[in-house]
């Protein structure tokens, strides 16, 4: 009698298996690409909470190498997302990116992403400025990935392009490699690299965030014409994205979210995985619900007015952004 009974209750439960099986068989298929550290955070917190197969999505990570790759690879649909920065795409739209594009693209920017933190790092025998005179910068490339903070941090400092060289090296790990290496007196540095970078000696001596107050830093990108033509899997992505930052910025899951983190970047220690969390949900971390910093985008477009080429006068924030997918994921 126990064994008849059993039977319908180990059918129901296989049904359940295979049912859940196919649902994970059908998830549709989402490529992301993104720089390596800190702006993955609420993405790997959606694929370990399972946000996005909630959704129905599966996402994948490209850590991007630098910003050529990652943006040509995101225009020429290599790839459906992008976590860049917000200048990356104002570089290409206008034609001022590091490498020609073909055709016209069509990048929008869709939310913010985890800040990326900048911070001018100098190696430990600059004393001064002045000491960065015919010294060797690294920066991603010449056009794109934050190059333009990094000339106009040293212009406040007295020294103008020409009064150092200039190497593109490519993304945060290869610029904290040559400055450890002592090929590069000076680069920006990102989270988590900065605290590596101190780590190893070197000096943090100027935050983005400190020097101008707002400045939108890195945001989730894609095409118009995918965002147009594939709304459900992006509104599943934002969903889970917003669902990924807001239980990272809830204090109880601290000790939680710093273990997804260091599951992810293994090299990093429990206390400096301490500080990344504390920079990351602080006040001049990420937004409550990744919202834009309207207000810092100005100060991208001056900068590229002035060191952009070729030269344009860039006003207008809300060409390069557009909020109703956020919006509608917010529903």
């Amino acid at each position: 009698m126990r064994l008849r009974h059993a039977r319908p209750y180990v059918l129901s439960c296989f049904m359940l298996l295979a049912s859940s099986l196919a649902d994970a068989q059908n998830l549709q298929p989402l490529s992301l690409i993104s720089y390596p550290g800190g702006s993955n955070w609420p993405t790997w917190i959606a694929q370990e909470k399972g946000y996005f197969a909630q959704g129905g999505i599966e996402v994948t990570i490209t850590p991007a190498i630098n910003s050529v790759q990652q943006l040509t690879g995101l225009i020429d649909g290599k790839f459906d997302i992008a976590t860049t920065a917000f200048d990356n795409v104002v570089a290409y739209m206008e034609g001022q990116g590091e490498v020609p594009i073909a055709t016209q693209p069509d990048l929008v920017i869709l939310m913010s992403s985890v800040p990326s933190a900048t911070v001018l790092t100098l190696r430990p025998e600059i004393k001064t400025f002045e000491d960065l005179r015919g010294k060797k910068v690294a920066v991603d490339a010449l056009t794109t990935g934050y190059a333009y903070i990094l000339f106009d941090m040293l212009k406040r400092n007295g020294l103008k392009l020409g009064d150092y060289e200039v190497e593109a090296v490519g993304a945060t790990p290869a610029r904290l490699k040559g400055m450890i290496e002592g090929k590069h007196a000076a680069a920006l540095m990102t989270l988590p690299f900065n605290f590596l970078a101190e780590n190893a000696g070197l000096r943090n001596v100027q935050y983005t965030l400190d020097l101008y107050g707002h400045y939108q830093e890195s945001a989730v990108a894609t095409r118009r014409s995918w965002a147009a033509a594939n709304e459900k899997k992006l509104n599943a992505f934002l969903k889970a994205f917003v669902a990924g930052i807001e239980w990272l910025r809830d204090p109880k899951n601290k000790d939680e979210a710093i273990a997804i983190y260091r599951k992810n970047l293994s090299e990093l220690s429990p206390a400096m995985a301490d500080k990344i969390y504390a920079m990351v949900t602080g006040p001049k971390g990420i937004p409550p619900k990744g919202a834009l910093d309207v207000a810092g985008i100005p100060k991208i477009l001056e900068l590229r007015s002035e060191y952009g080429k070729p030269k344009k006068i860039l006003t207008d924030p809300a060409r390069y952004y557009d909020l109703k997918y956020y919006e509608a994921a917010l529903q």
